[in-house]
């Protein structure tokens, strides 16, 4: 009884009763049990394993009892089953096989998911206003794809993996693998479009949203991979095989993509900007300040959103409030021959056992109990038996008996609801909660409820109890992750607060398609009643992952703008504008994918291929373009506001890659005005305390904007020792910019802080000034900082140190020296030999008002300062 138990169902068709027909029976029996792979097939008429009979005697159920569970039969066995079934059938006698023998977990792939693709391949072409560009996506994808699934098979040769693994990948695959390259790609084309060299622009793309893709992955990953809280080992393998499709995807995005999109060079660049170039030599012309200026569809819609936010708001939670009402119904459970489609014959088997004999016969229960200390064994069978069937919801008791041992114990309860009926469950639950005291009573021990139909209730049981310390660990895992991209606690809060509404409305729609019925004759859904148990887990999960990418790469984009700005509203309309086409292709192209696995998907795949092109739908179109820049509006610079404490203890995540735009910017500004050993531009500086007693730091410093040139002397002067010390410690690596840019020859801070301290020869006034100077070689001196904290101390050190210093300083190293008033900028002089060399500057802080950086811009201003000396007055 620990194999697979199936069903040979004996029904008459003129009106006969099936005692008229034992002959052709007890032969049809005889047949199945020499069948490789069978256990027992016994006659339905013998006393010892009496058959199951309708009330009018015209069906019977004969059992087949297979070795091993369903996958591990003989090649051929229920083929041969089948055939012997279908032979057996005549005129007055109908045999049907079914039972638990026929169940299977495959997933069949059909021709819709090629749909999927064709639909993405036409949003693609549409959003590239290209055939080339629209391919590139779908190649890289179906690639990734297939070498998951070739390695999801591999390990299949050694590791149980459940068969909707490959359905489920191949659906997460191809939709993360499309929307990836087209974040990258699109990226690429913008720069293409702009002017770029191909080479640096597959660099900057990489670099910018390549490491959003990184990020966004990144995110699903862990969700998948923390499908293991719900304790489930099947469930645990397909989140961690899903999971490694996605990574995958993300390696081919990085990987497959930039190598394509270097072949193909100058051909993803758009037609009409390549015609352009052509006829300027290959430069693009500035554009023609008197062209029209055509105001996008999503300057439009950003407007209308934010017009008034508090109606946005309360539209937006009210409708999907709405949607998610359903959830209260929501049932779960797992597969059983009844959520087969109506034209499989597992599925007519089970219709006809449940009009015959009983829904409870297609999903028996099996109690086991411990006899071995009974001296009874047959009347302590008994008297268990009249317990379990003093039940309420217990049809039948079929099968009550000890093994040939006397020392366990089987009774099969059919019970009156089906496997997936609540009742079922119930009676579940009141056993295992009645078998301490039949226990006590009868002198057994170790009374348990298992069977096919006990195991699918425990399995989704602890997955309901597992829904909510996984919702707990998704949400908190993107506040942390944001609020770590942001700087700011309420994007984070926002930004789940807006998921957990997709999933609603996702989880609300499911309801209404598989409770209610609502639209199952569209969307081809053959079963009205539970969903498959592990469904809301995966679809948050992976809903998850796509929320956190939609608000990355629009937010992201405000943000920027507002670091730029410092104006709410407008960072919230350009933002908005910059990014919003390439997140509607994206939502579009998930939603087609997700959706062509409705029609033709098993049970099992459909209601999370509902759930996740629902969530795609509503997250995109609903949470992320109208419901976050209306919250964004009211917030207004709250938004991009975190305390000081936890930004300093929080660490920097480049997602959108900043740093290499600051580089690029660096670089361009280099080649525009030379190179310089400092550059300063809009840069604000924290005040650094000296250890005096009762200093105030009150302010802060900048904004400075300037550069030096190496072989330059700068003085520092203040009287102002916080100021003074504040330019120094940060041009030596030893304080991070509030603001703006700060470059210490080609590196910039805070990105290179430690190659930065790793050039700079810091002297403290204390400090032998003439054996440090000494131990610094001229050949090594071009590109290093020299930062002396006092003036006096060089003084001091007299002209062998002046003359060592002026030496290195023409070796193009570069000298910072803080010096107080009074002046000492005419003794410096008289000991240089060439005095050229020698800048003053005088700095003093900034207080109130003026103190406070522009936002928090890790990204600098894009134009380049017009003056190349540091502008003093202006610090």
């Amino acid at each position: 009884m620990s194999g697979t138990s199936g069903q040979l169902v004996f029904v008459t068709t003129d009106g006969s009763t099936v005692e008229a027909h034992r002959e052709d029976i007890e032969q049809v029996m005889e047949q199945a049990a020499e069948v490789d792979g069978v256990e027992a097939a016994p006659s339905p008429f013998e006393d010892t394993s009496p058959g199951t009979r309708n009330d009018e005697g015209t069906a019977l159920i004969g059992t087949v009892q297979m070795a091993g569970a369903v996958g591990s039969f003989p090649e051929g066995s229920i083929q041969t089953l089948e055939q012997i079934a279908e032979d057996a059938s005549h005129g007055s006698l109908e045999v049907h096989l079914g039972g638990q023998i026929l169940q299977s977990s495959e997933v069949p792939m059909g021709a819709s998911e090629v749909i999927g693709v064709v639909a993405a391949l036409v949003i693609l072409a549409l959003a590239f206003r290209s055939l080339i560009p629209a391919f590139i996506p779908i190649v890289t994808a179906i690639i990734g794809v297939g070498v998951s699934m070739m390695a999801v098979m591999a390990l299949a040769a050694g590791i149980d993996i459940p068969e909707v693994t490959i359905s489920l990948g191949a659906m997460l695959g191809l939709a993360v693998g499309i929307d990836y390259a087209l974040f990258i790609l699109s990226r690429h084309r913008a720069q293409l479009a702009r002017g770029e060299d191909v080479e640096e622009s597959i660099g900057e793309a990489i670099a910018t949203s390549g490491s959003a893709v990184i990020f966004a992955g990144l995110t699903v990953v862990i969700a998948l991979v923390g499908l293991f809280v719900t304790g489930i080992p099947f469930l645990t393998m397909m989140g961690l095989a899903s999971a490694g499709t996605v990574a995958l995807a993300v390696v081919v995005a990085l990987t497959l993509l930039p190598a394509i999109m270097g072949l193909l060079g100058e051909r993803l660049r758009p037609r009409k900007v390549r015609r352009e170039m052509a006829r300027h030599g290959g430069v693009l012309p500035p554009p023609d300040p008197d062209a029209p200026v055509r105001r996008p569809f999503g300057t439009r819609w950003v407007r209308l959103a934010t017009r008034v936010p508090v109606l946005t708001v309360l539209v937006v939670v009210l409708v999907m409030g709405a949607l998610a009402v359903p959830v209260k119904d929501l049932r779960l459970g797992l597969p059983d021959l009844g959520t087969e489609k109506p034209d499989t014959l597992a599925r007519q088997t089970y219709d006809l056992v449940a009009q015959e004999f009983g829904p409870g016969y297609n999903g028996p229960l099996l109690v086991t109990a411990d006899i071995i200390n009974s001296d009874d064994p047959l009347g302590v069978v008994e008297d268990l038996e009249s317990r379990v069937a003093g039940l309420q919801d217990v049809q039948e008791v079929q099968l009550a008996t000890p093994n040939e041992g006397a020392d366990m114990a089987v009774v099969v309860v059919i019970p009156t609801g089906a496997q997936t009926d609540e009742s079922t469950a119930d009676l579940v639950r009141q056993m295992r909660s009645l078998a301490p005291d039949w226990e006590s009573e009868l002198g057994i021990s170790d009374i348990r409820v298992t069977g096919q139909t006990a195991v699918a209730i425990d399995i989704t049981d602890q997955l309901s109890r597992a829904l909510l310390p996984f919702a707990i660990f998704v949400v908190g895992l993107s506040l942390i992750l944001l609020t770590l991209v942001f700087r700011s606690l309420w994007v984070p809060l926002k930004a789940s607060l807006g998921y957990l509404i997709s999933v609603g409305a996702a989880f609300g729609v499911v309801a209404m398609v598989f409770e209610y019925g609502w639209g199952n004759a569209a969307l081809n859904v053959h079963v009205v009643g539970p969903v498959i148990s592990f469904m809301p887990i995966m679809c948050m999960g992976v809903l998850f992952g796509l929320a956190m990418d939609y608000e990355v790469f629009l937010v992201s984009r405000m943000r920027e703008e507002y670091v730029h700005s410092g104006q709410a509203r407008a960072s919230i309309e350009r933002g908005f504008t910059g990014s919003a086409p390439v997140v509607i292709a994206a939502a579009l192209i998930m939603f087609a994918v997700f959706a062509s696995f409705i029609p033709e998907g098993s049970y099992m795949l459909q209601p999370i291929a509902v759930a996740l092109a629902v969530g795609v739908l509503v997250d995109a179109f609903v949470v992320r373009m109208t419901l976050v820049p209306a919250v964004l509006a009211l917030l207004g610079d709250r938004a991009w506001r975190l305390p000081a404490w936890l930004d300093r203890i929080l660490p920097r995540i480049d997602v959108e890659g900043e740093g290499l735009v600051r580089v690029l910017e660096h670089r361009r500004w280099t080649q525009a005005h030379g190179p310089s050993a400092i550059r300063l531009e809009g840069a604000v500086l924290p005040l650094l305390p000296t250890g005096a007693a009762g200093e105030d730091l009150e302010g802060r410093l900048g904004p400075l904007t300037g550069a030096v040139a190496p072989g330059t002397l700068l003085l520092v002067r203040s009287e102002d020792a916080p100021a003074r010390r504040a330019l120094l410690a940060a041009v030596g690596g030893r304080a991070r910019p509030l603001a703006g840019v700060l470059a210490v020859g080609d590196r910039l801070s805070p990105e290179d802080i430690s190659a930065i301290q790793s050039r700079t020869h810091w002297i403290g006034p204390d400090a032998d000034v003439t054996a440090r100077l000494a131990g610094i070689s001229p050949r090594t001196a071009r590109g290093r900082v020299i930062v002396l904290e006092d003036a006096t101390a060089l003084l001091r050190a007299g002209e062998d140190a002046a003359a060592r210093l002026e030496e290195l300083l023409a070796s193009g190293a570069c000298a910072v020296v803080g010096a107080p008033d009074p002046d000492p900028s005419a003794d410096l002089s008289a000991r240089l030999r060439d005095p050229s060399v020698l800048r003053a500057l005088r700095v003093h802080r900034t207080r109130g008002a003026e103190a406070a950086p522009p936002a928090q811009p890790d990204r600098p201003d894009p134009r380049p300062s017009s003056d190349p000396a540091l502008e003093g007055a202006r610090s």
